[in-house]
């Protein structure tokens, strides 16, 4: 994804306009036709500077654009750049792609997953977070969330699975099986000393509790999440968000809804 002011997004919002499913319309410009007999997923069009037609799609479950000459006979593929160097795709591939994708999977992990509560109950702000017991990342950004957590101010659900180690899967049940599970997790954070070290007892893993693993790994799967830490939260503006990995320090603010707390 590239970056856009918050000031370019108004402004090119103002500019565009969307519209979902151009895959179903048969007025497809032929360069367009030709890249989506190629295996390209087309999602959605809008309307483009300088009399261009720029359409959303996907390429392996990589977001792109593509920009069609007003005559319709030729397409670039690839960001548009202003003479500010404001990234003009930002705002379309987030209104087309990115957030229906993060809403699905937001709809889906209420619904239907299995987690362990790290915060206040009444915390403002939610994210739900896939996380594997044996994942330095999450550990890393477990950390790094206390100052929003600790303030009450966020609370995040670990989506617990098992994909890192063999005792990850027994691991994670354990955790979801116990008496106190966002007890249990916490001890386990307090205790975490690296990949392959936890000292989580797995005898206490339960039937039910594997199951509830396996449901939130299907959950992964379904969405072609791939690794742990997988986030995702509310934005500000009312969409959605999602960070695969360890926030970047610059992310830390738009993640976790507002700035640190103790800064």
């Amino acid at each position: 994804m590239f970056g856009l002011s918050k000031a370019a997004l108004l402004t090119t919002a103002a500019a565009i306009s969307f519209t979902a499913g151009a895959a179903t319309t048969p007025e497809l410009p032929a360069p367009v036709r030709a890249l989506q007999q190629q295996g390209l997923q087309i999602v959605g069009s809008f309307a483009a500077p300088a009399g261009m037609t720029g359409f959303a799609v996907q390429a392996n479950g990589r977001p792109l654009t593509i920009y069609v000459t007003a005559d319709g006979d030729y397409a670039l593929v690839g960001p548009m750049i202003d003479k500010d160097g404001n990234n003009l795709s930002t705002l379309p591939v987030r209104q087309l792609i990115t957030d229906p994708q993060n809403k699905a999977v937001w709809d889906a992990v209420e619904k239907d997953s299995h987690w362990i509560q790290d915060g206040a109950a009444d915390a403002p702000h939610i994210i739900y977070m896939f996380d594997d017991p044996e994942c330095p990342y999450c550990h890393r950004f477990w950390q790094a969330a206390r100052p929003w957590v600790d303030a009450g101010k966020v609370q995040i659900r670990h989506i617990m699975v098992g994909i890192i180690t063999a005792r990850s899967p027994a691991e994670s049940a354990a955790l979801l099986a116990a008496g106190d599970p966002a007890a249990a997790l916490l001890q386990h954070e307090q205790a975490y000393h690296g990949e392959g070290k936890s000292e989580i007892d797995v005898s206490a893993a339960t039937s039910a509790a594997r199951q509830q693993v396996t449901a939130n790994e299907s959950l992964m799967r379904r969405f072609g999440i791939r690794g742990t830490p997988a986030l995702y939260y509310r934005r500000a503006d009312g969409g959605f968000g999602s960070v695969g990995g360890m926030p970047q320090p610059e992310q830390m603010e738009e993640v976790m809804g507002g700035p640190r707390p103790d800064s």
